[in-house]
């Protein structure tokens, strides 16, 4: 896979995605396609079961491409299909079958922070910091996004302010679930893939689709359809895999069938 604007690695069963467009990561129209082209990928390969999403140099994501998006010419269905390409970049992360683990090593800025946000585990290095700063630039957006990780007077100052947070106070309030020196972040981050990597895929991948699926459903409904996805697992030969190595107490080798 040829790409211009990532770097795409994968070893042990995880795949490490790496922003790497200079100087500040920001997300135009290129990056974007190949962010949705490599995980619509990852979503489908059997050598991967884990992903790591980080940035190059000492920015995670600075946010949209503001050059970029000056050079619009306001004609018919422009937005349309630029608000097209911004959305299925967040949901290629969202819903990629593999738990995807943000390592922010740098500045994470408004759509930069959204894409941090739309991981499954959040890991930052401690000097990272976070904003949505479009209401500086006359603009708004992501009030969904940090809905979902924020109380709602914390998620309403940093979108009507633009105040910058540090990546130890997104810890504090359970927003992160590591704060690291920024040396031992991408190792953080890998060993935890690792450690998902090595359960079962059925499991994880079905784990991952509960949490996008219930969030909506009310309790009943939600547990109904976790049970439902129980089932499915128990008839897994990955399942009956894992009953055997219990009995004869060994670690399970997990095949994804």
């Amino acid at each position: 896979m040829e790409l211009e604007n990532l770097k795409l690695e994968i070893a042990d069963l995880v795949a490490t995605v790496t922003l790497d467009r200079p100087p500040v990561n920001a997300l135009g129209r290129v990056i974007r396609e190949e962010m949705i082209r490599v995980f619509d990928a990852l979503h489908d390969r059997e050598d991967v079961r884990a992903v790591v999403l980080t940035g190059s140099g000492t920015i995670f994501c600075a946010g949209a491409d503001i050059k970029e998006r000056s050079l619009m010419t306001g004609e018919p269905g422009e937005h349309g299909k630029l608000n097209r390409l911004v959305r299925e970049v967040f949901y290629s992360v969202m819903e990629c079958s593999k738990p995807v683990i943000a390592a922010v090593n740098g500045p994470a800025l408004g759509a930069g922070f959204v894409l941090a946000l739309c991981c499954d585990i959040l890991l930052a290095a401690d000097g990272a910091i976070f904003a949505m700063p479009e209401v500086d630039m006359g603009l708004a957006g992501g009030v969904k996004f940090l809905q979902r990780h924020l109380t709602p007077s914390k998620a309403r100052r940093l979108l009507l302010t633009g105040q910058r947070i540090p990546a130890a106070e997104l810890y504090r309030l359970g927003v992160l679930e590591e704060c690291v020196p920024g040396d031992q972040l991408l190792a953080t981050a890998t060993a935890i893939a690792r450690e998902i990597a090595s359960k079962s895929p059925l499991a994880t991948q079905m784990l991952k689709q509960s949490f996008n699926t219930v969030e909506t459903l009310t309790l009943r409904d939600g547990y109904r359809v976790e049970q439902e996805m129980a089932v499915k697992l128990g008839q897994s030969e990955d399942a009956r895999e894992a009953k055997r190595a219990f009995l004869e107490k060994r670690k399970p080798v997990f095949t994804g069938r």
